[in-house]
């Protein structure tokens, strides 16, 4: 199979595809005729795990020692269960913290329903932010500026 019938067959872009064979978790041989890279059924099986494995959570990485176990005829499933068992607790409190946010917005927002637009002055730049905490119980400035961000999975191989 081409780039691009591996990647229909297991519903991906070609481009996760590329990145997964860069990455070392498919492996293609070349067509010597044309420099195709060409995969076989059981690169079409490895690909559907990483993309499972993926939606679970696990990253890149973490997916290359489980498939290292694979190759080493060893069963990575002890490992599986104990990195899933440690990240858990780490998503919960992402959850946690998203739902802190999501009630801060949703707050701020009820309250510059209200509230005029005003103009750049010298001494503001946007007063629905400026005077987001007045009258807000929850998180005060000092709070938010020792919080640091997370950052956000955006990428296109996410998934």
């Amino acid at each position: 199979m081409r780039v691009i019938e591996i990647a229909r067959a297991a519903n991906v872009t070609s481009e996760t595809v590329r990145y997964y064979t860069r990455k070392g978790l498919l492996t293609a041989r070349r067509n010597p005729d044309n420099g195709y890279q060409l995969y076989n059924a059981q690169t079409l099986k490895q690909l559907r795990f990483i993309q499972q494995a993926r939606t679970l959570g696990f990253s890149i990485e973490e997916i290359s020692h489980i498939l290292q176990h694979q190759h080493d005829h060893s069963s990575p499933c002890p490992m599986v269960r104990d990195l899933l068992a440690k990240r858990v607790p780490k998503v919960v409190q992402q959850i946690a913290e998203l739902q802190a946010l999501l009630t801060r917005m949703e707050n701020a927002l009820h309250r510059w329903q209200q509230m005029p637009d005003g103009m750049p002055d010298g001494h503001t730049i946007c007063q629905l932010i400026e005077n987001r905490d007045s009258g807000e119980s929850g998180v005060s400035h000092h709070e938010i500026s020792r919080t640091p961000a997370k950052p956000v999975a955006t990428g296109r191989h996410q998934l």
